[in-house]
């Protein structure tokens, strides 16, 4: 049978914490928490503006979450240096697992998706620079239903748009609250546990799969 494969982007085939690179030149030795609490908080702004169907963007959300980051750690920048610190994050690395996992799934004949709250046009920018777009069978983005994950019409969207039933399609996430969405909505679900100190939620809903890297989930799905 062929298995749709749906994976998640930030923090799943590439690392968003990896902007602590781009941001030494300004913050030195504070990069790295600053990174952190920028990808934290874009996230929790598409959470809360799903819950108040307020949609915009993802990359607005992540424009003014750069904002508060800013005003948190002090750091005035201007308009076009924040527009610079934005393009950064079509610039991000994949994870070194996470092309030759694809090779072998291919190799399988499974559908590979890229899931994410990232539009169409940053999702293409993202992946073709970090060498995975060629590797995958399509691009599916929240921005199509103006929602945000873990909103279980996303999820609908991505079998609705990959032409699988629930029971085919899994997706792969780096992210518990991204697991428990998907699995809440009926999909079958991997948690891609790249932290070995990260805790699941404690919820009634749990993975099919927890694996540390793609590598080891081309054995386990």
């Amino acid at each position: 049978m062929r298995t749709t494969l749906a994976f998640d982007v930030y923090g799943t085939l590439v690392d968003p914490v990896e902007m602590g690179k781009h941001l030494e030149t300004h913050l030195g030795d504070r990069a790295k928490a600053f990174g952190k609490l920028w990808h934290e908080k874009k996230v929790e702004y598409a959470f809360r503006r799903g819950l108040m169907k307020q949609y915009c963007d993802f990359e607005t959300c992540t424009a003014q979450a750069l904002r508060y980051c800013l005003d948190v750690f002090g750091v005035d920048r201007s308009e076009e240096q924040q527009a610079e610190l934005m393009e950064k994050f079509s610039q991000l690395d994949a994870f070194p697992d996470v092309v030759p996992a694809l090779i072998r799934w291919k190799e399988k004949g499974h559908q590979l998706v890229a899931f994410s709250n990232g539009t169409q046009s940053a999702l293409r920018e993202l992946l073709g620079n970090a060498g995975v777009l060629p590797h995958l069978d399509q691009l599916v983005s929240v921005d199509e239903v103006s929602s945000f994950k873990p909103d279980p019409k996303v999820y609908h969207h991505l079998v609705e748009q990959t032409g699988a039933t629930r029971e085919e399609c899994w997706l792969l996430s780096g992210n518990p609250w991204d697991v428990i969405g998907s699995k809440a909505a009926g999909l079958r679900s991997a948690w891609v546990k790249r932290d070995e100190d990260r805790i699941f939620d404690p919820w009634e809903f749990f993975p099919d799969r927890i694996v540390r890297d793609l590598g080891e989930a081309v054995a386990a799905i």
